[in-house]
């Protein structure tokens, strides 16, 4: 019962994430860079709850093991996308700074839930 509790916090956790990336990138500028930046932002940031979701669901060990391979994957492109806007101080600071600590922190659960799953 405690790890489904823990899966349904994760869950939305995630989805609060999705959600903060989506308003922080609805704050960005109109122009080229910024559109870029912002769709492959918001690609990334918002398929880490959605993949979780399907692994929670998976078929299989190994289905489970794949998808939170994706979920790891997923979460370091969007650590990487906002130290980008970072690097070009696109966005709000103010949104942007806890944003980023928790798209790192999500790649640290993750890759553990991902090498438990592996049995390493």
């Amino acid at each position: 019962m405690a790890n489904l509790e823990a899966n349904k916090q994760l869950e939305e956790r995630t989805l609060h994430f999705a959600v903060s990336v989506v308003r922080f990138v609805a704050g960005f500028p109109r122009n080229d860079a910024a559109s870029v930046v912002g769709r492959q932002l918001l690609k990334s940031g918002t398929s880490i709850g959605a993949n979780y979701r399907e692994a929670n669901r998976a078929e299989s060990k190994e289905d489970f093991v794949h998808k939170t391979a994706i979920i790891v994957k997923e979460s370091s492109e969007a650590d990487y996308w906002l130290e980008l806007c970072a690097r070009t101080d696109l966005g709000d600071p103010v949104q942007r700074t806890p944003l980023t600590q928790e798209a790192r922190e999500l790649l640290a659960i993750f890759t553990t839930i991902n090498r438990r799953a592996k049995g390493r």
